[in-house]
């Protein structure tokens, strides 16, 4: 099949959403299919307004349009709310095309952080582009529930994996930071909710792999902490493998890929129990969600690395993607229906 998947979040932003497209690309070009991916790199673009770091296709229409026709998809898939997405949605329409979707992102919590518009508007905005897909594909189980209480419909659930090659205990790392080490991987951003993690009264050091628009601002105010910056592939793998304990502040991510890359690297986490973390870890012992973030950090410490190996070994991209492929549609075969 020819799959064709359009997405605002690609390089050189690293997030959950980047690493979930370019995993389950890979994955569907070992099962035998053709994918194009296109992204901001298409495109002139300009900074989005408080988070330069990411990209925003301008005026990107005629040259999509272009792209779309010489790829001639089987199935499209549109992974994102952004300009690029927008565009899609709109081609797909006028000529009738079905298309899937997918609800990554809780974009209306993070624009209220930001600018204070009322969740009710921005829930609405997503709800309208949402509502022409076959499927909207969302990762969690409650994720899933809470969507549909907010009028979301044709709601599929696609999960997540982990590369457990690249993620793994043992690296060898030596940081040189007192144990225990509480670890945050993610963006250092404010709808993150980094501060819960960073105000912890916890023995031994904290320290943050990732940038963001919070960073400079945070290393001022938080100066015992170590932030790494961003890392990739192997160094950010020797990271999570250096740590102790995983500490997941968000109460916003709608799954949480960073669990089980700290999982697959014997590290515990700890968290607050929200969509994301319990779905990912739910009553497994390989950390503690609690309301209370530092017990939940002091109660993981206790936790045994080899089942948390164990628990992230069973997750892997290739059912990911399997469900993902079973969730598309097929342009083809609901033309010759209708």
């Amino acid at each position: 099949m020819r799959i064709l998947i359009i997405t605002d979040a690609w390089h050189p932003q690293t997030n959950g959403v980047v690493r979930t497209l370019e995993m389950t690309s890979r994955q569907l070009q070992s099962m035998g299919h053709d994918v194009c991916l296109i992204t901001p790199l298409d495109f002139r673009t300009m900074p989005c307004p408080t988070y330069p770091e990411i990209r925003l296709a301008l005026g990107p229409a005629g040259k999509l349009k272009r792209l779309i026709d010489d790829f001639s998809p089987d199935a499209v898939h549109i992974a994102t709310e952004g300009p690029l997405g927008l565009a899609a949605r709109r081609l797909c329409l006028r000529r009738r095309w079905p298309f899937t979707t997918a609800f990554h992102t809780r974009f209306p919590e993070y624009v209220q952080a930001r600018v204070r518009l009322p969740l009710s508007v921005s829930y609405a905005l997503m709800r309208r582009f949402h509502a022409p897909a076959v499927r909207t594909m969302v990762a969690t189980r409650s994720l899933r529930d809470e969507l549909r209480s907010r009028g979301f419909a044709h709601l599929a659930t696609w999960g997540r994996g982990v590369d457990i090659e690249l993620f793994r205990p043992g690296t060898g790392l030596s940081l040189g930071l007192p144990r225990p080490i509480h670890l945050f991987v993610g963006r250092v951003a404010v709808e993150k909710n980094i501060q819960a993690f960073l105000d912890l009264d916890v023995p031994g050091s904290k320290l943050v792999v990732g940038d963001g628009p919070q960073a400079a601002a945070l290393r001022k105010l938080y100066p015992d902490v170590h932030f790494a910056g961003a890392k990739y592939g192997e160094e950010l793998a020797a990271h999570y493998a250096a740590a102790d304990v995983f500490v997941f502040p968000s109460l916003t991510d709608t799954f949480g890929l960073v669990l089980l890359e700290a999982l697959a690297s014997g590290v515990p986490v700890a968290a607050f129990p929200v969509t994301g973390p319990k779905d990912v870890i739910g009553t497994a012992p390989v950390g503690c969600l609690d309301d209370d973030l530092g017990h939940a950090a002091r109660a993981a410490l206790k936790v045994d690395p080899r089942a948390c190996r164990e628990f992230a070994v069973q997750h892997s991209w290739q059912a990911s993607t399997q469900q993902f492929f079973s969730n598309l549609a097929s342009i083809e075969a609901i033309a010759r229906a209708a």
